[in-house]
């Protein structure tokens, strides 16, 4: 199932190039007193998800080119990033010698929530003097039951679905939470993909191209990450709880490179959708 947030968020299920407005079968949507309606679907999600087929089968369909898709994941109490997951990325980032040590080893970090932004919004680039801000195409999912110190063996059991994630980023020295976290440093889309669909998320193939250039910028597959998504998983786990809605990054592959006011970045995951990004 392809889980949609659009006009406004309200939610949706994505059929091929159509839209079913579900939003009528979610419970207390419009209670602006209620807990984080998204976040209480992530952890009732296996609930509420024959509701939400019920619903589709008797919505009216929308054309997915008429409605404005906001960024599938709502107010998350957090995003967890992957750093340093592809061999090719750590050479890249190795050449540069300003960088030490430590950012060049697998780890993780944390991202503002304020950071995301959706499918066609714009990343206005903040004022940075001298340093170059890059785009950083990545596989990311959402968590959908709360957990700690999650064993291996059971990680992919707490997956709701994957998504793709633009983890963009002011290259240099600072701690990566202060360069990843700006405001629209997160796109996130085009929309939640539920894991029984997608299967094996390490076999999904990556795309970022800039307008205007044929041959993309970013083109590597899942396989390649360094540490596998139950891996991490458990590894964030004995750090923090993580919780229904969360949302998790899976590190840059190769081919990251430099954006400037102007271009538009067209970001593609196998089995999960293609999205458009604009810069100024």
């Amino acid at each position: 199932m392809k889980l949609a947030l659009f006009n406004g968020n309200r939610l949706g299920i994505v059929q091929g190039e159509e839209l079913r407005d579900v939003t009528s079968a979610v419970p207390q949507w419009d209670n602006e007193l209620a807990t984080n309606w998204w976040v209480r679907m992530c952890k009732n999600f296996d609930t509420l998800r024959p509701i939400l087929e019920e619903e589709a089968s008797r919505a009216k369909a929308l054309p997915l080119a008429s409605v404005k898709l906001n960024a599938p994941a709502l107010n998350p109490g957090k995003i967890v990033a992957a750093a340093s997951n592809y061999a090719e990325h750590v050479k890249e980032m190795a050449q540069a010698a300003k960088y030490g040590q430590w950012m060049l080893d697998f780890g993780i970090f944390l991202k503002a929530p304020s950071s995301i932004i959706g499918p066609e919004d714009t990343i206005y680039l903040p004022e940075v003097g001298e340093a170059e801000i890059h785009h950083e195409s990545e596989l990311a999912f959402v968590i959908g039951k709360e957990g700690k110190n999650i064993p291996e063996e059971e990680a992919l059991d707490y997956v709701l679905g994957y998504t793709g994630l633009l983890d963009i980023t002011v290259r240099g020295g600072a701690d990566r939470s202060q360069r990843k976290s700006y405001d629209g440093f997160s796109p996130i889309g085009p929309w939640l993909v539920t894991a029984d669909e997608v299967g094996d998320p390490h076999q999904l193939h990556i795309q970022l191209w800039l307008e205007g250039h044929q041959k993309p910028r970013q083109d590597v597959n899942s396989a390649d990450m360094l540490v596998k998504i139950p891996a991490m998983i458990a590894f964030a786990s004995k750090i923090f709880t993580l919780y229904p809605g969360d949302v998790f990054s899976t590190g840059a592959p190769p081919g990251v490179g430099k954006i400037v006011p102007g271009d538009i970045m067209t970001f593609e995951i196998e089995k999960i959708g293609r999205m458009k990004v604009y810069v100024k």
